[in-house]
């Protein structure tokens, strides 16, 4: 039996909203957790009980992520006066705000693989079916992205990394 749609939020919204931080940053990634949400809680009722429901709402999440990209170049929003830069990144429990800042300027794929390995804990092989490759693609993007970050930050390591 499914656990009701509350607990899903429960246990899933801060990783969501953890990869939705990295992809996004930090001005967006509360819209699109929101609608991550959204679209889970029309879909849930017929979602499999044997789905992984970690990687469906990371699928969601990537979806909602294009969408606020794709939004975002349509419709760019003139300000007054420029917002103070947030202290930190927005990732929960990040100790080096430059290391995120250099993941934000990774390729899009890299960025994208290294959030929904080490943030979300997916395997490779849902990775792959996220962003449309193979998992060998999904693996070689999450190590290529690992290694520029290392010439930045030669000691730095991403949680669940191997060495």
């Amino acid at each position: 039996m499914k656990p009701p749609f509350e607990k899903i939020v429960t246990d899933y919204g801060p990783t969501v909203l953890r990869v939705c931080r990295v992809v996004l940053g930090v001005h967006d990634a509360e819209d699109a957790w929101s609608e991550t949400f959204l679209s889970a809680m029309r879909a849930y009722p017929e979602l499999p009980e044997s789905a992984n429901v970690e990687a469906w709402l990371v699928t969601i999440a990537h979806r909602k992520a294009i969408d606020v990209v794709r939004a975002a170049a349509r419709n760019p929003l003139p300000v007054q006066e420029m917002p103070e830069k947030p202290a930190g990144n927005g990732v929960v429990g990040s100790d080096d705000a430059g290391v995120w800042t250099a993941v934000a300027g990774l390729p899009d794929k890299q960025r994208q693989s290294i959030a929904y390995h080490y943030v979300a804990g997916l395997p490779y092989a849902e990775i792959a079916q996220i962003l449309g490759g193979t998992t060998d693609a999904a693996r070689r993007a999450a190590a290529d992205g690992v290694k520029s970050l290392r010439r930045t930050y030669p000691g730095a390591t991403l949680k669940g990394e191997t060495r």
